[in-house]
């Protein structure tokens, strides 16, 4: 009855902070990451028991496999650079950095645990980022290079922790054993991900039901990571790989209704996992503050925060350089990628929130070693990890918005030039469909004349004789028709790269509830 009352307690929780997130127009993880701290601050709180190593396998999955279904595959292609160069290169240098300051500081830490919390922290969320930045209409590649970033660094960071924790628990590490192993199991995982993604597009092409395919979209990263994680393989690369496949196929084999129906689903799900684990953090963090009784509240908060400004200023270190290095070495290398101003890599530098991956992976930690003694400085790891992501999600997060006023970055205004080809387009799709129906059909010109200017947008008052009832058939008939020729000219100028994938997703929603008032 006991953890009854306590699940009941967390899900008012998320709601009441999800609540005060959108009234107050600020990115919900920094109401959750303050909840959380809040919540562990209450003395006596009963613990919600959790088996650690079930953590990444229930809450990851899903997270990254609705961020990779929304990324655009040509947007990310056309920055592979700079986001491979934040995604593995800034990950690497994140995690040496902030272990070589963790032993620095604490001695007592092993080399390895250090380097646990490196790989933990590595990791940036672009959830708060890309909300205040879309908000903000920045121009569209830094939207993508941060998204890009957080998609990859989230695997890479992951491996790396793993093969941090295999070295905490054996006590080896071979640098040239661990980089072989770090290729294998990356390279693995993009292969399973990439063949079972193939084998659920063709599963899903069979369904033909909305209810059915929804539950199958749902089971699709679960099993690809479960596959991945046991052939020994990244789970994480798979599940991202298998997103980024499935996503570029959706609007073709996805029925409307299914749409509609996994937008919701995918937001809720998204959400309540969020919650449960910033306010599971919370709850342990009662049990973390008793266990690290030997260290002096301002030692943790000062631990805390130099953690934080390496975290912070590592990003800072590495951005600016390997922007312009490649241009210095090769002036004529991606010439046809957007060169980024300095006030672009300022904000890039300064949007390195951390978030769920970190959180999950710090509460992922294996509470004892194989010998039964506990795992090195876990209290500790896990302390700082919360730290770390109150104070950029909060600090950061919230300076975000006047930085970028204070800069002075202009608007993008290109979503809007996409938005006006695609009503052209559509439009003109829609008439030549309707004038090629017509040809086929015998209707009065009056009657012609009042449906296509209801399909044009002006309103037609229908009455409920036999004759308007003859032209309501014909109405619906005609709109099933624009709405499946917009569709189709939707997709080409998608396929041909005409328009974003920001711009495609738009309109297919709308087409898609004009389909589902049908």
């Amino acid at each position: 009855m006991l953890l009854l009352e306590l699940v009941l307690l967390l899900m008012i929780c998320a709601v009441a902070l999800g609540w005060l997130a959108r009234h107050f127009k600020f990115p919900y993880p920094i109401a959750l990451v303050v909840g959380g701290a809040l919540l562990g601050l209450i003395p006596k709180l009963p613990q919600f028991p959790f088996d650690p190593q079930l953590i990444l396998v229930i809450v990851l999955p899903p997270i990254l496999y609705q961020a990779s279904l929304l990324t655009s595959w040509s947007d990310f292609k056309a920055n592979i650079r700079p986001i491979s160069l934040l995604a593995i290169g800034l990950v690497v240098a994140t995690t040496l950095a902030v272990g070589l300051a963790l032993k620095l500081m604490v001695p007592s830490v092993p080399w390895a645990a250090a380097f646990v919390l490196g790989a933990i922290i590595s990791p940036p969320d672009a959830v708060a980022a890309t909300t205040i930045l879309s908000r903000l209409n920045m121009p569209r590649h830094i939207v993508t290079i941060l998204e890009g970033e957080s998609l990859v660094n989230d695997a890479s960071g992951l491996v790396i922790y793993k093969l941090a924790i295999v070295a905490v628990l054996t006590g080896a590490f071979s640098f040239a054993e661990a980089s072989a192993q770090f290729a294998l199991v990356s390279v693995g995982g993009v292969l399973i991900g990439i063949v079972l993604a193939f084998v659920f597009i063709a599963i899903h092409r069979r369904l033909g039901d909305p209810f059915i395919e929804v539950i199958t979209a749902l089971i699709v990263p679960y099993t690809v990571y479960i596959a991945a994680e046991s052939l020994h393989v990244s789970g994480v690369l798979a599940v991202v790989a298998a997103g980024l496949v499935r996503g570029r196929y959706s609007p073709e084999i996805v029925s409307a209704e299914m749409r509609i129906m996994a937008r919701s689903v995918w937001n809720v799900l998204v959400f309540m996992l969020n919650s449960l684990i910033f306010i599971l953090i919370g709850i342990q963090m009662s049990d973390v503050m008793d266990n690290l009784g030997r260290y002096p509240l301002s030692e943790l908060l000062l631990l805390g925060t130099l953690i934080s400004v390496v975290a912070i200023a590592v990003r800072f270190l590495w951005v600016f350089p390997v922007a312009y290095l490649p241009r210095w070495l090769s002036g004529n290398l991606h010439e046809q990628a957007p060169k980024l101003r300095r006030r672009e890599l300022t904000i890039i530098s300064w949007c390195g929130m951390r978030g769920i991956v970190s959180l999950a992976a710090a509460l992922a930690l294996p509470v004892v070693m194989p010998n039964g003694e506990p795992f090195p400085a876990r209290d500790l790891i896990i302390f700082l990890t919360f730290f770390v992501i109150a104070t950029t999600l909060v600090g950061q997060g919230l300076s975000l918005t006047p930085l970028i006023r204070k800069l002075k970055v202009g608007s993008d205004w290109s979503m809007a030039k996409e938005q006006q080809l695609v009503y052209s387009a559509m439009s003109s799709a829609a008439l030549a469909a309707i004038d090629s129906h017509l040809v086929n059909t015998q209707l009065l010109p009056e009657r012609v004349d009042r449906l296509r200017s209801e399909i044009a947008g002006q309103t037609v008052q229908l009455a409920s004789d036999g004759q308007e009832s003859a032209l309501k058939d014909d109405l619906l008939q005609f709109r099933r028709i624009v709405i499946k020729a917009k569709r189709a000219e939707l997709i080409r100028l998608w396929r041909e790269n005409e328009i974003s994938d920001e711009v495609m997703r738009h309109q297919e929603e709308v087409l898609d509830y004009q389909e589902a008032q049908l």
